[in-house]
């Protein structure tokens, strides 16, 4: 059985498509970024910790943790401290490109062997209004978002196109994470190509790339 350790409603709709049983053990870790880390780092080191702070409470099972960070102008953009600094982060955003690093960690709870993958994707913005800005923090979606946004977050949809893996911005890079799993015989007999394209109403054209030797299987 997989351990999802995270609360995000997000990641256990995409780790559902999987098809495989997973119960839900969020990790409490602080997520604070140290001195002279460069994003795809900071990713790394808190999917490792998310994952080691579940392992400690479980006896057995295959632990999965993610962390998923915005990157632009050389500074992560984490989760907002309230609206306006939601605001902020929108209107910084707005009509440019950044980067999604996301770390995935997968730890074998008998055997504590651990395995990491990264995971990066160009976003390009829309030029959004001020007035839907507004609107969509006065929803309150943004504040629990790295970035203060939702890629999948149909009214506003603030994300213009990406390149790289799609599911990645939404905090859990499904290609990668099959890719663990059939490296340990876990993984399902159908990559979650199909699922996810279906999920999110478009065609991924980085699949392929990403499973490599995998995708021929399916």
């Amino acid at each position: 059985m997989l351990i999802l350790a995270s609360a995000s409603p997000r990641r256990k709709d995409l780790l559902a498509l999987l098809g495989l049983p997973f119960v839900i053990r969020p990790a409490d870790v602080e997520e604070v970024n140290q001195g002279g880390e460069g994003p795809e780092a900071i990713a790394v080191r808190l999917s490792q910790a998310k994952a080691r702070a579940v392992l400690a409470h479980v006896q057995r099972g295959l632990i999965v943790a993610a962390d998923t960070l915005v990157y632009l102008d050389g500074e992560v953009l984490g989760k907002p401290a309230g609206p306006p600094e939601a605001v902020d982060m929108l209107c910084r955003l707005r009509g440019r490109p950044h980067l999604v690093f996301s770390g995935v960690t997968l730890i074998g709870v008998q055997s504590g062997r651990a395995r990491t993958e990264r995971a990066e994707t160009t976003v390009w913005m829309r030029h959004y209004s001020d007035e839907e800005i507004a609107a969509y923090v006065a929803s309150g979606d943004p504040l629990d978002k790295a970035g203060s946004y939702a890629i999948q977050y149909r009214d506003f949809a603030p994300v213009l196109r990406v390149d790289g893996c799609f599911a990645n911005v939404m905090g859990l890079p499904l290609c990668h994470l099959y890719c663990m799993l059939r490296e340990v015989g876990l993984a399902p007999a159908d990559t979650p190509v199909a699922a996810c394209d279906r999920f999110n109403r478009r065609t991924c054209d980085v699949a392929m790339q990403i499973l490599g030797e995998a995708w021929r299987l399916e």
